[in-house]
This record gives C-alpha cells, sequence and structure tokens, in this order.
C-alpha cells in the first residue's frame, strides 16, 4: 500500500475563478500534484530495495528525490486548503483571526509590510520555487521564506502556515509569463480561517518539535 496519497481538493475546479481558472487546478492537482505523490512513494520503494540489497551507489539521488517529491506534496497539500473562493482582505481581529493578524503586525511591524514581503519574495524566485509564511519556533516569530524547487533554502524547523505557488504550472495556461500578477491575484483568494489554524496548532506544538534555545 503507497504511504502517501493524493488528498481531493476541497472545491470544484472553478471554485478560484478568476482569479485561477478550473484548467489549472485540474492540471496542477491532478496532474502535477499526483506527480510528486507519485515520485514519493517510487523513491521510498527504492530506498527499501536498496537496504534490502545493501546497494548504496544511488543513496545521494535518491535522498535529494525523496525530499524534493515529499516536499512538493506536502506543499501542494497545504496550497490547496491556503485557497478558498471567499477569500482574500487582511486577517482581522472580527473575523476571528485576531492572533493571527497580531502576530503578522509583531514579526513584521504591519501587515502591508508582510504582504510586500511575500509577495517579493513569491514573484522573484529564481526558476521554481515558493513564497512561504512560517512559524519559527525558536523565536516564536513568524517568517517569510523563498523555497527554491520544493526544498531548499528552507530555515529548519520552520513550519509553513501560507505557500503561494510560484512554478510556472501553477499559472502560465492564464498569466502567461506575468508571475507578479499571479502572485498579485492570490491574496484575492487567501483563505485566512485555515493560515489562522495552522498558525494556532504550530504554536501549541513548539515545544514537541524543536528543543533549542
Amino acid at each position: 500500500m503507497a504511504t502517501y496519497t493524493l488528498p481531493e481538493l476541497p472545491y470544484d475546479y472553478a471554485a478560484l475563478e478568476p482569479v485561477i481558472n478550473p484548467q489549472i487546478i485540474e492540471l496542477h492537482h491532478d496532474k502535477h500534484h499526483a506527480a510528486y505523490v507519485k515520485g514519493a512513494n517510487d523513491t521510498l520503494e527504492q530506498l527499501e530495495e536498496a537496504r534490502d540489497k545493501e546497494a548504496w551507489a544511488a543513496v545521494n539521488g535518491l535522498q535529494k528525490n525523496l525530499a524534493f517529491h515529499l516536499s512538493g506534496h506536502i506543499l501542494h497539500s497545504i496550497y490547496w486548503h491556503n485557497m478558498t473562493g471567499d477569500g482574500g482582505g487582511e486577517p482581522l481581529a472580527a473575523d476571528g483571526v485576531g492572533d493571527l493578524a497580531d502576530a503578522i503586525a509583531e514579526s513584521f511591524g504591519s501587515y502591508a509590510g508582510f504582504k510586500s514581503q511575500l509577495t517579493k519574495a513569491a514573484a522573484t524566485t529564481q526558476g521554481s520555487g515558493w513564497g512561504v509564511l512560517a512559524y519559527e519556533p525558536v523565536s516564536g516569530r513568524l517568517i517569510v521564506e523563498q523555497v527554491y524547487d520544493h526544498q531548499g533554502n528552507v530555515g529548519q524547523g520552520s513550519v509553513p502556515i501560507l505557500v503561494f505557488d510560484a512554478w510556472e504550472h501553477a499559472f502560465y495556461l492564464q498569466y502567461k509569463n506575468q508571475k507578479v500578477d499571479f502572485i498579485e491575484a492570490m491574496w484575492r483568494v487567501v483563505n485566512w480561517q485555515d493560515v489562522a489554524r495552522r498558525y494556532a496548532a504550530a504554536k501549541e506544538r513548539a515545544d514537541v518539535l524543536l528543543l533549542a534555545p
């Protein structure tokens, strides 16, 4: 039995229009995300075979493949739930996400400063990658990360709570080469309720996840 499975979308393909059209959602989820799930499962099987045979010549490549595909699966699983057709705007206490709003203001000075930093991090990622808002458990702060591919350039122990996919397959059919336009449009579908839940969960688990001072 496969270790990882492709999660169902929490909405239909057309739910995020006009920010993301149905064709992109279908291809992105059913083809690209599915490929990362298959890649992670296939790599686990190959590592099991290597252990059984004590054949470690390809171990570096296999470990890199596992990190790539598993991180792709995890980030996409967060990505789908980070979006909603009736999302967007600024996180506010009146909407029940006051703790998240306060943390953003404390960590970045203001919501506007945070939005600008995450937008630039996602839009200027060289090649393929992600812009990520993460909870960093050592400092207890929120940080923005610019993730190359799926797993590079990440602070160890940080927990992603909001992710912007800046790979071309996330936007090219609709936005062509205008990645900046896509990232700007993404703010209209952010599901702050989901982000707030992830922030609360990350804080609760911080002491368990990381014991560094």
